[in-house]
């Protein structure tokens, strides 16, 4: 028994935020303009909708882990279809691992701010809980954030990717981050 087959339909469907931050975050710079995350997605829990009869996992982290494979190999489709004939084999290769690292440090930031025995057991819903909510900040908040604080970039490399300067960028993050910190607030003090 499968653990996609028997939890309640739409299982899957939870999973969807947080999706689409890793793939927000690992789509190749070169078709960011004309490739939607949103679309990516969809295909991925198509995938894993189809392939449910596949799923092997045992435990609740199967699952992520799972639907993170189907991710990599989504991207690496839609890579391989946009730039045929311009095939790049080691970013196909870096694909899961990259995406696996995205996972943890999404996971991380999820438990930064207290790490006591019964934050680490719902480090994996606490980056659901994260995604859902970057997904409700604005946009240009949202790219900063997810920039600069999930993959690592420096102020400067934010700037250029968002074609801003580097002082609006340092404006989206602070108004971003607290929008962000009040509506994590907002979900524990309901959920609490």
């Amino acid at each position: 028994m499968s653990l996609v087959s028997s939890e309640p339909k739409g299982r899957l469907d939870r999973f969807r935020e947080y999706l689409h931050l890793l793939a927000r975050m690992q789509i190749d710079p070169r078709l960011r303009r004309d490739c939607d995350a949103s679309d990516i997605v969809q295909t991925v829990l198509l995938r894993a909708h189809q392939g449910e009869a596949d799923f092997r996992g045992k435990t609740h982290e199967d699952l992520p882990a799972w639907l993170r494979k189907i991710l990599a190999n989504t991207l690496a489709d839609v890579l391989r279809d946009r730039l045929r004939g311009r095939r790049d084999i080691r970013r196909e290769v870096n694909l899961e691992k990259a995406l696996n690292e995205s996972s943890l440090h999404l996971a991380a930031c999820a438990a930064a701010r207290e790490r006591s025995p019964s934050s680490i057991l719902r480090e994996k819903e606490d980056s659901l809980r994260l995604a859902g909510t970057l997904a409700r900040l604005p946009e240009a908040q949202r790219e900063a954030v997810t920039l600069k604080h999930l993959e690592g970039r420096s102020l400067v490399d934010v700037a250029n990717l968002m074609g801003r300067s580097p002082a609006s960028v340092a404006s989206l993050l602070r108004r971003g981050l607290a929008k962000l910190r009040e509506m994590l607030e907002e979900d524990s003090s309901r959920d609490g």
